[in-house]
């Protein structure tokens, strides 16, 4: 007999770091952007929609755990580095970005810069678990 609760181990991992010296409304604006992004190029990220027991209609959300990682410039400019290099899926989030207010500037502000030069603030990375860890080395635990 199996347990329907029991936790599950996925054979990929979600993970979004986030430079360390962030505001708080920052790391959650940078973070709901990064993950956004994940599921359009994987869907089969996303899990089946909702629904409460009236009914009720509700999205669908990832079928695993994102997990957020923090750690300092230097390390998110080499967490990039790795990711670019294996080819993992990846979506970015720069400094730039919160001076624009809308989608076409903020892809046009990513556009600017090459990819050595990016002011980092964070990224999102989905792969296979081990992939993602050599990835993240040397990050904590978000706090």
């Amino acid at each position: 007999m199996t347990d329907e609760n029991a936790p599950v181990r996925f054979d990929t991992k979600i993970a979004v770091l986030l430079r360390d010296d962030l505001e708080p409304w920052q790391r959650l604006n940078v973070t709901a952007f990064l993950v956004s992004g994940l599921g359009t190029r994987t869907p089969e990220l996303i899990g089946e929609p909702y629904a409460d027991a009236d009914d009720t209609p509700y999205l669908p959300m990832f079928r695993q755990p994102v997990l957020v990682f923090a750690g300092s410039k230097e390390l998110l400019t080499a967490a990039h580095a790795k990711a670019v290099g294996r080819g993992t899926t990846l979506a970015v989030f720069t400094s730039d970005l919160f001076a624009t207010g809308h989608d076409e500037a903020n892809r046009a502000a990513v556009r600017a810069v090459g990819r050595d030069g990016l002011d980092l603030v964070g990224l999102a990375v989905h792969g296979p678990r081990n992939a993602v860890d050599k990835i993240l080395k040397g990050a904590s635990m978000h706090p």
